[in-house]
């Protein structure tokens, strides 16, 4: 696509967005693009066999194979050798919890806010193999930002491993990843590793730049299939012991975690989200911030302007501060009697719920499982579509 940003453009390229439904659940998965389509369709049509023979057909579709992996690479500044694909980035994190060697008294830390994918495979690493968790809490109650000054005490000779969120599925409020990581470097041999899955759908992404040993996101929240992405610094990987067949090569992420769990018509279809972006894909990715920007600009001074709302996050919609997942509640209201009051007769499509930051929702924001109001808008939303949802909310909530 152009590098030029128009809404129209954009939106041609999004079958779903044909049907009518207004999507602002966006952060549970976005809608695919065409040519994203056209390439799984592709691949099972032409080219469905395994790899690694020497027959024409399975040539090509070896060669598919290990483009798609060299483009993902490529699309976070990584080498394929530093890259696995996989299922899910839950699938992915417990895979690469199995295989990190660490030994009881090492100690861990973990981000309380984030998603339970980057949560529950290291405490069952940690109860299965004697290691200390510490827990690390945002001292901002207003913007839950993750800071590395709330991170500092927790640090010791003994850390192993630090985790945490790039910006929260609920919150919204983008954490400041690169000083995080610095941080944590200031322990000789502590890993730094990151879910990127709320951040990825928003903003470039750069693991060099960031300064990062693990990083992960999944491809289905980023307008393709349903499948993830694990980037493991090849340095860090020393860290990381073999899990595959013992007669296979085990020399790269790909051959330590990945568990023939690489879809290969998934994967022929990561290209196709990449030429999306256009040939200067900063270009693409601040044209996306800014649009995203007025959307949740719209959203946040309806909601901010109101007394009996509580936004949860950064309540500016400063696109170097937050994404555009806005989350909040009404008092005196049920987060899941409000959302179902506003779907009533509408096209809308948002939710209420914890979305998996269970310990997120609970235990800092102390509500109950009903959670938060949740609206995610990505860049092929439009300013129309969060004028309609004001207007419905405000019926909503007189």
């Amino acid at each position: 696509m152009s590098t030029e940003f128009d809404i129209n453009t954009v939106r041609d390229h999004f079958p779903a967005l044909k049907s009518g439904q207004i999507f602002f659940d966006n952060a549970g998965g976005s809608q695919v693009l065409d040519t994203v389509i056209e390439s799984v369709r592709d691949y099972l049509a032409n080219t469905n066999v395994q790899l690694g023979a020497t027959y024409g057909t399975s040539l090509k579709s070896t060669f598919l194979y290990n483009e798609g992996y060299k483009t993902a690479a490529e699309y976070i500044n990584a080498t394929p050798e530093e890259v696995v694909i996989g299922s899910s980035t839950t699938q992915l994190f417990r895979n690469l919890s199995f295989a990190l060697n660490f030994k009881a008294g090492d100690e861990i830390i973990i981000s309380r806010i984030d998603h339970e994918t980057n949560i529950d495979p290291w405490t069952d690493m940690a109860e299965h193999r004697g290691l200390v968790v510490k827990w690390w809490e945002p001292t901002n109650k207003e913007s839950f930002r993750l800071e590395p000054k709330d991170l500092k005490p927790l640090l010791s000779s003994r850390t192993r491993m630090v985790t945490c969120t790039h910006a929260s599925n609920v919150l919204g409020t983008i954490n400041d990843i690169k000083a995080i990581a610095e941080t944590v470097h200031d322990i000789p041999g502590a890993l730094m590793c990151v879910d990127g899955v709320a951040y990825a759908p928003h903003r470039q992404i750069d693991v060099k730049e960031l300064g990062v040993d693990f990083y992960a996101f999944s491809w289905y929240k980023v307008y393709g299939p349903h499948i993830s992405m694990l980037y493991g610094r090849k340095e860090s990987q020393k860290s990381v012991r073999f899990l595959g067949h013992y007669f296979n090569p085990s020399s790269t992420l790909q051959d330590k975690l990945a568990l023939a769990g690489s879809s290969y018509e998934l994967l022929h279809a990561i290209p196709a989200i990449v030429q999306y972006l256009g040939p200067d894909p900063e270009k693409m990715w601040q044209a996306i911030a800014a649009h995203e920007q007025k959307l949740a600009e719209v959203l946040l001074t309806y909601l901010t302007s109101r007394k009996d709302v509580r936004v949860y996050g950064e309540r500016t919609a400063d696109s170097k501060l937050r994404v555009p997942t806005i989350s909040f509640t009404v008092e005196g209201k049920s987060s899941k009697a409000v959302v179902q009051a506003a779907e009533r007769g509408s096209n809308l499509g948002f939710r209420w719920g914890h979305y998996y930051s269970h310990r997120l929702v609970t235990e800092i924001l102390g509500l109950d499982n009903e959670g938060v109001i949740r609206v995610s808008m990505v860049h092929y939303n439009t300013v129309e579509e969060v004028e309609q949802l004001v207007e419905k909310l405000k019926e909503v909530l007189a």
